[in-house]
């Protein structure tokens, strides 16, 4: 692991990129003090295109070069960003906005009308193959009134719309960039945000720059961020220790004590809506028994995976959808009992146990603590589960880009979900409908219900509030009997911030907000 040089107020940094060394010169002179602000966290990521990303991270990451029409504040509620206004027809399926005027993309263009409706022609084109599709697939068409007017029509109602625009990945990216770059858009990001790109390492640090343009005057109020991937808990806190860097997270749970006490450190944990879980694949045998997947919640006990993993920062999973989050309903947790774990294995055929492979999606500490625990946890019922902590490259790779459902690899996968739109849809259609499974979503249990699929399905036809509850409210009940997960754990959000650091926070979802960041 190599570590920071600390910041010192003039910096000539060398740059790899394809072989060839590039300075960049962050500081711009000598005779101005640099503030770069180094952010260190917890994995790669796998995109700099928010449309075509699954994790939190690289969305949250984003943020640095994009903004959408809509986003969230501290407490998840709704904000105008380059909206300024929206109107929607009484049958909620037609939306007409009005867009922020004076904004420029990184590239010089102009954010107008006709941005917003080539980002949305973009993502809804099946063609195109985004990640993010179905997310955006109820949109019928955009249309520009004027260059500053937009209206959306939906193919029927969708009482989560705005929510959904103001998700992280609903983001506006530059028609030119876009024509440019095509496909390779992920690597050369261009937006209306508060930085602009200096270089990208996938398989290490990301550099930003402060935009000159952006719309938000005297803002940023930094001139750089180094993004800086560290795998290692102890190596992430080590830096935080050592003031080489002012961000931590995810906080190694282990060390929250040590750096409470560092007189020049900030911890802050706050309660989160990110649930962690097991997803089983129900294709494939033994999954595809319920019994199987009813023994593999009862044989890990859930409480001292607070404690062994998470150092207590999290309590056990007692819903589908974690508390926080619109409509969610509280059904547990399952309780610890192996015997009734092995007593169900035995009346699903499984007497002896089986083998299996456990993979997680995330490779960093607490992760590998979880997936030892849980293996170890299942070698008490009988079951010999092969542990992997994959990369985020292989995650995209083995799992989130698999094909076909009925040869995916995947059989049972630890990860974590967040509904960063802070509504019940978000957490349920995108991981348990059955037009949700890879590469369209993450459905990575391949789940089908179609007394499931048709509440979801209602309950976004509707801006009744009875009616949305008694659907969602069915649909977690209808979930949690069938187990297509194993429910682990609502872990906080725990992050540290230098003391000379203000203006950035990790939300309740786990994405970041920076756009107050300064340093004293």
């Amino acid at each position: 692991m190599n570590l920071l040089v600390p910041s010192s107020p003039f910096r000539l940094r060398a740059l790899v990129s394809g072989g060839a060394v590039v300075f960049a010169m962050l500081a711009g002179n000598a005779a101005h003090a640099d503030t770069t602000v180094v952010m260190a966290v917890a994995s790669n990521f796998t995109s700099l295109d928010p449309y075509d990303a699954n994790d939190t991270l690289s969305q949250a990451v984003s943020k640095s070069f994009y903004q959408g029409l809509f986003g969230f504040d501290k407490d998840m509620k709704l904000i105008n960003v380059l909206a300024d206004s929206y109107e929607a027809s009484p049958d909620a399926t037609v939306y007409t906005f009005k867009l922020r005027h004076g904004v420029k993309f990184q590239d010089g263009t102009d954010f107008n009308a006709a941005a917003v409706k080539a980002n949305f022609d973009r993502v809804t084109d099946p063609a195109n193959k985004l990640k993010r599709y179905n997310m955006f697939n109820q949109i019928d068409k955009t249309e520009v009134v004027d260059p500053y007017t937009v209206k959306i029509t939906l193919k029927a109602p969708f009482s989560a719309f705005i929510n959904v625009l103001a998700h992280p990945s609903a983001v506006m990216i530059s028609p030119a960039a876009l024509k440019k770059y095509g496909k390779e858009i992920a690597f050369h990001p261009v937006g209306t945000g508060p930085f602009e790109l200096v270089k990208w390492d996938p398989a290490g640090d990301l550099t930003v720059k402060k935009f000159a343009g952006y719309w938000k005057k005297g803002y940023p109020k930094v001139d750089a961020i180094d993004w800086k991937p560290v795998v290692d808990n102890n190596t992430r806190a080590a830096l935080m220790r050592t003031g080489e860097a002012d961000f931590a997270f995810q906080v190694p749970f282990e060390q929250a004590a040590q750096l409470q006490s560092n007189p020049k450190v900030d911890l802050i944990a706050s309660p989160s809506i990110i649930q962690r879980y097991i997803s089983l694949n129900v294709n494939q045998k033994p999954f595809d028994n319920p019994k199987v997947r009813e023994a593999l919640n009862y044989a890990i006990n859930k409480d001292a995976l607070t404690k062994v993993a998470f150092a207590g920062y999290a309590t056990p999973a007692d819903g589908v959808v974690p508390q926080g989050v619109d409509y969610a309903v509280k059904l547990g947790p399952w309780p610890y009992d192996p015997a009734k774990a092995r007593e169900l294995l035995k009346e699903a055929g499984y007497p002896n146990g089986f083998e299996t492979t456990l993979w997680s999606a995330y490779n960093y500490s607490t992760a590998q603590k979880v997936i030892q625990f849980v293996q170890q946890q299942l070698s008490q019922v009988g079951i010999k589960a092969q542990v992997e902590a994959l990369e985020a490259g292989q995650s995209v790779a083995r799992v989130e880009s698999a094909q076909d459902p009925a040869t995916a690899p995947v059989r049972m996968y630890y990860i974590g979900w967040s509904a960063s739109t802070g509504e019940a849809n978000w957490a349920l259609s995108p991981l348990l409908a059955s037009a949700s499974s890879p590469p369209r979503l993450m459905n990575t249990a391949y789940y089908k219900n179609d007394t499931v699929d048709s509440d979801l399905s209602k309950a976004l036809l509707t801006t009744d509030r009875t009616q949305k509850t008694a659907l969602y409210t069915d649909a977690q009940k209808r979930i949690w009997a069938d187990a297509p997960w194993i429910f682990l754990v609502k872990e906080k959000v725990v992050y540290a911030r230098s003391k000379r650091m203000s203006g950035a926070y990790v939300a309740p979802d786990g994405s970041f907000n920076f756009d107050e960041i300064a340093i004293k």
